[in-house]
């Protein structure tokens, strides 16, 4: 494959989204950098901001297997993971997968969960495997999860912890759509009937793990240039030493910028990085990975806010 073979691919992927999906662009490029970089997404939106049909139509567009967990509070790990369980007749156990053994996993209203039940996905985000009863199960090269949450209800949630945060590649604001975008979506429901089913119907796959495979092989050839690196690491160190942050982000936050970076590249048809690839990935990136200071919150400042401030101070390489 070919830079220019995978930005129509990519093209194909928008396209078909963008046919049950209008206005969040933004969001479903940042769900195609993420596919292509082997990582994690998290969509934050009050409801009724089609997150869940974004994670549906995403799943659609390509031909891997696609799982879903509506997360509760009386959701416990063996659901989320699968249990053995003895079959008399052979006299021995097995193992019945849960809903994580799938390729596309929507992990819906994630902060619904308890702690315990939330981080029964640690490990399978990290390592792409999971552990039952002593025994490894891989979950294949292509499985990513999608998750969602909504950050306007707090009863019955839980906040998840740093460590699964950490996890998650980016973490994606869904918000409204302009009013041009709304518009289309009433029209495009008023000519369907009332409670149509078949929310992905029309969606044509144009991605298999065949060409993903091909796609990340041609990702992995980019080699971003020392300093665009220097850039990354500047960025990610200031995250620790201005004041306005308790808890700045990690070196995994930074080698996490730096691969989507080099996808960002490739999705726009160059071999080599530039600084604007970086400036756009930042606050996706590093959101979620860091912690804001008592006299930040006190300011009513937010994560974009300080993020935002960081990059206007450190200077771009030329």
């Amino acid at each position: 494959m070919t830079l220019e073979e995978l930005t129509a691919l990519a093209d194909q992927l928008r396209a078909e989204i963008g046919k049950k999906v209008l206005g969040q662009e933004e969001v479903v490029d940042m769900l195609i950098t993420a596919l292509f970089a082997r990582g994690h997404v998290l969509l934050e939106g009050p409801p009724g901001t089609a997150k869940t049909l974004l994670a549906r139509s995403f799943a659609a567009a390509m031909s891997l297997d696609f799982g879903r967990i509506q997360f509760t509070p009386d959701l416990m790990p063996g659901d989320v993971l699968g249990t053995s369980i003895f079959n008399f007749q052979t006299n021995d156990f097995i193992l019945t997968k849960g809903p994580v053994f799938s390729e596309v996993l929507l992990a819906d209203e994630i902060n619904r969960a308890p702690p315990k039940t939330q981080a029964a996905l640690l490990q399978a985000m990290n390592e792409q495997v999971v552990s039952i009863d002593g025994a490894d199960h891989s979950l294949g090269n292509n499985f990513i999860v999608v998750a969602t949450q909504n950050p306007i209800e707090q009863q019955g949630t839980y906040p998840l912890p740093e460590a699964q945060l950490d996890r998650f590649l980016f973490k994606v604001m869904v918000d409204f759509p302009d009013e041009a975008a709304e518009m289309a979506i009433l029209q495009q429901h008023a000519a369907k009937p009332v409670n149509a089913s078949g929310e992905t119907d029309g969606i044509t796959p144009v991605l298999t793990a065949e060409t993903l495979a091909a796609s990340r092989a041609v990702i992995d050839g980019i080699i971003l240039d020392d300093n665009i690196l220097a850039y990354i690491l500047r960025l990610v160190r200031a995250t620790r030493e201005t004041a306005d942050i308790a808890f700045g982000a990690s070196t995994r936050a930074a080698d996490a910028l730096a691969l989507a970076t080099r996808v960002t590249a490739a999705l726009n048809g160059r071999d080599f990085a530039i600084p604007d690839d970086v400036k756009r990935l930042f606050a996706p990136a590093l959101r979620h990975r860091v912690v804001l200071g008592p006299a930040a919150e006190i300011e009513g400042q937010s994560s974009d806010m300080v993020l935002e401030n960081i990059l206007n101070q450190i200077e771009a390489p030329r």
